[in-house]
């Protein structure tokens, strides 16, 4: 409940495009709104762009609770919508008051938010009046990294694998398989083409399932918490004994899949599909590809507006004359570094049993 003579102060963004999704060097408007009941004298309205990752989680051990924490910083740009010192009073109403910033044009990492972690990015506005507490409002945006599937030859590269197993106790002879996928990178929606060769040369049927799962991984300053989760499971047609068959599957991706994030340092989403041939009394053999999840689409050009320069948009705006003529601006931070470069962290092979 706002005090005294502050009946409601928001803020607001306005959408960028159809589907509302900001990337890194876009330019961001909005506008602050602010309803008074009399007569109200403002020492500083400021307005800040933020974006930042965070992890938290917390782990027992006895009777001793650990709570483990990191946060990273890319950028923070603030804005005084007056000079400093000067401040102003306004009347009984509603007043609105433009902004614009221009996010930075670095590698950030797309929006992001789940149990144990965080990616954000938000515009936060303080209002400051005398001998009252500050008001604060705040609005979130969603931002896209700008994944691109011919920008890494290594996500364009076939992926190939080859598997045999000899079987025992209750099942005799041996299994086999020669799995090949098209490449690394899929979009949301999109299919996955799984060609596999079998070769069942046992006494028992066999049956190839598939299985496409999530990874998310959470680094603290000193320590990593993983969880995994199925995202889809699929069962292949029976291969009789001693037979051999190639079979192709579409393994297609949820639309509603979170696309990988690989350039933050402190959070990853990685996905896996696991291709194995269910053998029953006998232990699975099983291929695991590394899946990397790209954005469903690129936004044309032409659906997103030009950079603003002025503010001719809010001719009818009670705006002050000292808005924006001195915004002060913390420098971004720099993009973090490649996850390969922190050898403190442990290798990724054997975690949580599924990797």
């Amino acid at each position: 409940m706002m005090s005294n003579n502050v009946k409601s102060f928001t803020v607001g963004i306005n959408p960028i495009s159809k589907s509302n999704v900001f990337t890194s060097g876009d330019p961001l408007t909005g506008q602050i709104n602010l309803e008074v009941t009399e007569d109200c004298k403002i020492n500083s309205l400021d307005v800040k762009l933020k974006g930042k990752a965070e992890v938290k989680w917390t782990e027992h051990y006895g009777k001793t609770t650990v709570v483990y924490h990191n946060k990273m910083k890319y950028f923070s740009i603030k804005q005084s919508l007056f000079q400093e010192g000067r401040g102003a009073t306004v009347g009984p109403g509603c007043h609105v008051y433009p902004f614009i910033f221009q996010i930075p044009a670095q590698e950030l990492p797309s929006s992001f938010k789940a149990s144990h972690g965080k990616i954000v990015y938000t515009v936060e506005v303080v209002l400051s009046r005398p001998m009252k507490l500050d008001s604060k409002a705040k609005a979130q945006f969603t931002l896209m990294h700008k994944g691109n599937p011919h920008s890494g030859a290594s996500l364009r590269i076939p992926q190939h694998s080859i598997i045999d197993k000899k079987m025992n106790l209750f099942t005799s002879g041996t299994v086999g398989m020669d799995v090949n996928i098209a490449q690394t990178s899929f979009r949301q929606g999109e299919g996955i083409k799984v060609v596999a060769s079998i070769q069942n040369k046992s006494s028992r049927e066999i049956r190839p399932k598939y299985c496409l799962y999530r990874k998310y991984s959470y680094f603290s300053t000193t320590k990593r918490r993983v969880e995994t989760k199925d995202i889809l499971k699929e069962v292949g047609e029976a291969i009789p004994p001693m037979a051999g068959q190639t079979v192709t599957r579409i393994i297609t991706i949820p639309a509603t899949t979170c696309a990988s994030i690989l350039n933050c340092s402190i959070i990853k989403a990685e996905y896996r599909l696991r291709v194995y041939l269910d053998v029953k009394y006998a232990s699975d053999p099983e291929i695991k590809f590394p899946i990397v999840i790209l954005p469903a689409s690129q936004w044309p050009d032409d659906e997103r507006p030009p950079p603003a320069y002025g503010f001719e948009g809010y001719a009818n705006s009670s705006v002050g004359t000292d808005f924006l003529q001195n915004p002060t601006a913390l420098e971004p931070s720099a993009p973090p570094p490649s996850y390969g470069t922190y050898a403190l962290y442990p290798s990724l092979t054997g975690a949580a049993g599924k990797y």
